[in-house]
């Protein structure tokens, strides 16, 4: 009976490892490189801001209200930004869709047609437009445009600037939405596209993808599951146990044996990435929970609608005196706690560096965000102090009244839940945990007196089932770069070789196999 067992625990380790082993491959490889790309190209905030155009205050002829009423919105603003769009200052009117009026005529901003794409591309990269050449007007996704679908169609563009940097311009708005550049692309395909089966026919197919990755990981689970049963079940035991004595308790020899120590050494690891990975698309909606509803919260914060009539007119001389030495970019009219702000987003007169060196992917620390400065609508003055802790604690007990707060408290450093590898989740925090049915805990930022993070119960648990196990991002040692890099890389090699052995052993197996088949047929013959 045993006998039979390991038999069978043999042939079905061999043929699903044959079968999935190029995967655990391309997986543990393209891990590695996650470690640097974190993801998909994108256009950082930060390259975004620096390329932005400072805005020229001096052309804003027309106030929020009335560019919402030629915009049709009638009174209601939604999120109202005041911006720099192909060298002319605009209002975006953010609602159900967005709108983009031009504030110093009023008058509608029609869709950017080519040639304006190509002028867009040509100030954003500070480059002549001869440099620019247009490539098509993208309606369905390409590679790079997979995580920006819902917000198609693009004008794509090639920059002559020794980079190969590509950039996606929107039509509708006028604003360049993602660069891409020759080594941000190539590290892509060796990370992210890979490693999350980013591959374009798959991956517009929502389904057909989520269904490829559950089925691929959970067999993954079951062949790691059958590798260190297996390595326990062959391991020779004999008593009195000696170290001395260690490899005789070893089966198989050769590369076979290779195998079975980096199994027996990196099985584990191998089952719980992988089992964290196929936890992370959620299967039978295993982490789903409502919590406590958060969007009566952030409107609570807010204080109500805007009023466009409680905000300071724009005045370029103001403004050299409110942010002396800065070059303003956007200004975003806002409401906190029931006052009027302006959010204004800013570098400084003179900025360094090119386009190609902040480009996400380049796994550097970035400093904290010092762009972002709050300035009251009705003086102008720059608000330097955080909001009251006592103020938002009351927002929150009249929006959840029935519902008892736990335990309070101003965090100075992140916890478990509330964290970022560039550190540029705020800080200080206001913690919240409730007694609801849910244990939601809420994260409010004083600085901006917004709601930061929600987290339930499912999603703690989830937490560090996908994060902890599948990141390693364990607070001893994850903002203690290299040695997090160092212990990654050591782990995921010890993977990749366990992988790489073992399918290099199976289809040696199989083509002697089928030799010897071959063999026996020719001599029956």
């Amino acid at each position: 009976m045993m006998a039979q067992f390991r038999k069978w625990l043999i042939l079905s380790h061999r043929y699903l490892g044959i079968g999935l082993g190029l995967l655990f491959v391309v997986w543990f490889a393209s891990g590695i490189g996650m470690i640097y790309a974190r993801g998909m190209p994108s256009l950082t905030d930060e390259l975004r801001l620096e390329r932005m155009a400072p805005l020229d205050l001096e052309s804003v002829q027309m106030p929020p209200l009335e560019a919402a009423e030629r915009a049709d919105l009638g009174g209601s603003l939604g999120r109202v930004t005041l911006l720099m769009v192909m060298d002319r200052p605009a209002y975006r009117l953010g609602g159900r869709g967005t709108s983009m009026v031009f504030a110093d005529t009023g008058e509608l901003m029609p869709e950017v047609d080519p040639a304006a794409a190509r002028e867009v591309a040509s100030r954003f990269m500070d480059l002549p437009s001869e440099r620019v050449s247009y490539l098509e007007l993208l309606t369905q996704s390409d590679q790079w445009t997979l995580e920006q679908r819902s917000q198609l169609p693009f004008h794509k563009l090639s920059i002559d600037d020794g980079r190969g940097t590509q950039l996606y311009v929107s039509p509708e708005s006028g604003e360049v939405t993602l660069l891409t550049t020759r080594a941000s692309r190539a590290l892509a395909w060796v990370s992210a596209i890979p490693h999350w089966l980013y591959f374009t026919p798959l991956r517009v197919r929502q389904n057909l993808w989520t269904q490829t990755v559950l089925w691929t990981a959970g067999l993954g689970c079951v062949l790691a599951i059958l590798g260190i049963t297996l390595g326990i079940v062959q391991f020779k035991f004999s008593r009195p146990f000696k170290w001395s004595q260690i490899c005789s308790y070893l089966p198989y020899a050769g590369w076979m044996r290779w195998h079975y120590i980096t199994g027996l050494v990196f099985g584990v690891l191998a089952l719980t990435w992988v089992f964290s990975g196929l936890l992370s698309m959620e299967p039978f909606g295993w982490a789903s929970g409502q919590g406590l509803g958060t969007d009566e919260l952030r409107q609570a914060l807010v204080g109500g609608p805007l009023d466009a009539s409680s905000f300071a007119q724009i005045d370029s001389e103001d403004w050299d005196t409110v942010l002396p030495g800065r070059g303003i970019k956007e200004i975003t009219y806002t409401r906190i706690l029931g006052e009027p702000y302006f959010m204004v987003r800013s570098t400084v007169a003179e900025p360094g560096g090119t386009a190609g060196d902040q480009i996400a992917g380049n796994g550097t620390a970035r400093p904290r965000d010092a762009s972002r400065t709050l300035v009251s609508a009705e003086t102008l003055e720059v608000r330097t102090e955080p909001f009251a802790v006592a103020a938002l604690m009351d927002r929150v007990r009249e929006t959840y009244p029935d519902v008892p707060i736990v335990e309070a408290g101003l965090l100075e450093e992140y916890d478990s839940y509330h964290y970022s590898r560039d550190r540029l989740a705020p800080l200080p925090i206001l913690r919240l945990k409730f007694d609801d049915p849910t244990q939601t805990w809420l994260y409010i930022d004083p600085g901006s007196g917004q709601l930061s993070t929600s987290v339930h119960r499912l999603d703690r648990v989830e937490r560090w089932i996908y994060h902890g196990f599948h990141s390693l991002d364990f607070g001893f040692w994850y903002y203690n770069r290299p040695i997090w890099d160092i212990a990654v890389i050591v782990l995921s090699l010890g993977g990749l070789a366990t992988c790489t052995i073992g399918l290099y052993v199976g289809i040696r197996r199989l083509w002697r196999n089928r030799k010897s088949a071959s063999r026996t047929a020719r001599t029956s013959s």
